[in-house]
């Protein structure tokens, strides 16, 4: 694979060319790919400079491991260097003007470990989604304090149902890969090894279909979604931007819930119960199916 030359330079973001696929990894591995304000600004102009390039035919994106996306840069926040409502920006109010721009090329999610909030929006925002078996999915807006401005009570309900939506919003719990298989949150599930092969494979056989035919279907699909969630999308934006003016969301505020949520993960990491209820619950839910 060779880097194309016309593509902005990032540290944060590493893109790979295989004819007409293009491979773009988000490259922050030390911070779980947090998506911090280098990564919120560079990624949105890697996929728009490979979407305007003709010898591009599908796009895959996936993380630097261990995890996928571990969602906005909360210590960044807690840090005060950016308030909530600068992060966020107008918020996805349609298809396109959040954390992924509006593509004509499809993009194909690799998603090959936790894809956590922010992370998760990332995700839904991509058309199709391979899983590798470490892959988990939590959205933990609200135990974080923070509302979600980048269309997740869209998309996320679209995806598995808003009861299914609702669960995951309300506890923050994480589903693990099969789980979001049987619910229809992913494509596919492979081994963690075969992850990005079978990533490339996909985006390969996408790209070889008629470049004019393919994104015409793409965008009339994209136009009607647009139709039935513009409402959605809007007010999720408004909640989103009032909430952000407010103390709950001061970067004090944040820090502090940050630290009681990392607390949260090391006593369940040290006693087993966060992957022991995330798997129960991926049982569950496959049962009463």
């Amino acid at each position: 694979m060779a880097e194309p030359a016309t593509l902005p330079s990032s540290p944060v973001v590493r893109v790979e060319r295989e004819g007409p696929v293009a491979l773009v990894t988000l490259w922050r591995p030390e911070a779980r790919n947090a998506l911090n304000a280098e990564l919120r600004r560079d990624l949105p102009q890697v996929l728009a400079a490979l979407d305007a390039d003709g010898e591009v035919g599908a796009i895959v994106l996936t993380g630097a491991d261990p995890a996928f996306c571990a969602g906005l840069d909360l210590k960044e926040l807690g840090a005060g260097q950016h308030r909530l409502g600068q992060t966020l920006g107008a918020g996805a109010r349609r298809l396109g003007s959040g954390p992924v721009p509006d593509l004509q090329t499809p993009l194909i999610g690799a998603v090959n470990g936790p894809a956590v909030t922010g992370g998760l929006e990332l995700a839904l925002h991509c058309d199709l989604l391979v899983a590798s078996e470490r892959a988990r999915f939590a959205d933990t807006h609200a135990r974080v304090g923070v509302q979600p401005g980048w269309g997740l009570t869209v998309l996320l309900a679209e995806a598995v149902g808003r009861r299914r939506a609702l669960e995951m919003s309300m506890t923050g719990r994480f589903v693990d890969a099969e789980c979001a298989l049987a619910w229809g949150l992913v494509n596919a599930v492979v081994p963690h090894g075969e992850l990005l092969p079978s990533a490339l494979a996909l985006a390969r056989e996408i790209a070889e279909v008629p470049r004019a035919s393919l994104r015409r279907l793409r965008a009339t699909y994209r136009r009607q979604w647009a139709v039935a969630d513009g409402a959605g999308l809007q007010l999720e934006a408004e909640v989103a931007a009032a909430w952000a003016q407010g103390p709950e969301a001061s970067p004090e505020a944040v820090e502090a819930r940050r630290e009681a949520l990392v607390a949260r993960g090391r006593a369940q990491a040290a006693s087993g119960s966060g992957a022991e209820g995330a798997a129960e619950g991926g049982r569950a839910g496959r049962r009463a199916e």
